[in-house]
């Protein structure tokens, strides 16, 4: 499907952008849960040793990172839409309108999970400040787009992409 949005094509308001992540967080959990299924299969049910500090291997989080990052990467290079952007109408593009360069949308998903570092604050911080501070950090990575004139989230703005509106 050829993407050629025009420059004049409005940025999608913060909102609709919100509710789109809602509708994707829906179709993440649904791949991670297949993942880990698939998972369980292949070790035999012993993927979490619950005796271990660490429960759960660090190739698993590494595999489930990549598995979520590829969906995110492939939607915005296979039309600049994930399953949650369609339904309200908005697509990632390049700055000039252009379909975003798989370089740009990597740059764009690695800083959007960024936050996700913060994650390695739990042994000290506890679980519940650590969750509130991601969602500090997830929220000030959002409130950007609200200062911006293009409407830009942080990770857009480090991409060179933006989210417009289409018809």
């Amino acid at each position: 499907m050829p993407m050629n949005p025009s420059s004049a094509d409005p940025t999608s308001p913060l909102w609709r952008r919100l509710l789109a992540l809602v509708y994707d967080l829906l179709i993440v959990v649904a791949l991670v849960m297949v993942v880990g299924l698939l998972c369980q299969l292949a070790t035999g049910g012993r993927l979490i040793d619950t005796g271990a500090r660490t429960a759960v291997p660090p190739w698993y989080q590494a595999l489930q990172g990549v598995v979520v990052s590829t969906y995110f990467i492939s939607s915005w290079l296979r039309g600049g839409q994930t399953i949650g952007m369609r339904p309200w109408h908005i697509r990632v593009t390049r700055d000039d309108g252009g379909a975003p360069l798989p370089r740009q949308a990597a740059t764009r998903v690695l800083a959007a999970a960024a936050p996700l570092l913060l994650l390695l604050l739990e042994p000290w911080l506890g679980l519940q400040p650590t969750l509130w501070t991601l969602l500090a950090a997830w929220a000030g990575w959002f409130a950007v787009a609200l200062l911006d004139p293009r409407r830009r989230a942080l990770h857009d703005i480090l991409a060179a992409t933006e989210v417009r509106l289409t018809d």
